[in-house]
């Protein structure tokens, strides 16, 4: 995943949206994970994010580690944010995201998405992710392709 997508568009998934794609492979969700596949757009990631999703995975799915693998371009954050009081894990995203100079930040996390923007980077909902990449249409339905 090392070369610029045509749309330059850079996105930092949260933890619980990378939970679902690799746990809910047949779900419409795992689009967002094939269109990061094909290069459709830049997924960043950092160790804080990599640390959680394994430990997510490892404990509450029971995933080996095998099965845990590098999913995007590693980021390592030079600064240590502190905006979201209430769940300190989501700054962790936030820090991830300034680091890799981020359009979006995906993410059905309440306490993140209830900033809707931070340092102009826009935070979403996978569902509108995916509209935007045109892998659903107005309705939540599969995109004609």
């Amino acid at each position: 995943m090392s070369s610029e997508p045509e749309s330059g568009l850079r996105v930092v998934l949260d933890t619980n949206v990378l939970v679902s794609i690799f746990t809910h492979p047949h779900r419409p969700i795992f689009r967002i994970w094939q269109a990061a596949r094909q290069g459709r757009y830049r997924l960043l990631v950092s160790p804080a994010i990599i640390t959680e999703v394994a430990e997510v995975l490892r404990t509450i799915f029971a995933w080996e580690e095998a099965r845990i693998v590098r999913v995007g371009d590693m980021m390592i954050p030079h600064i240590t944010l502190e905006v979201i009081r209430e769940d300190l894990s989501d700054n962790r995203i936030l820090e991830c995201a300034v680091e890799g100079q981020a359009n979006l930040i995906v993410s059905g996390d309440r306490h993140l998405r209830r900033l809707r923007t931070y340092q102009g980077i826009s935070i979403v909902r996978s569902i509108d992710f995916m509209w935007t990449l045109g892998l659903i249409d107005a309705h939540g339905g599969p995109a004609e392709r």
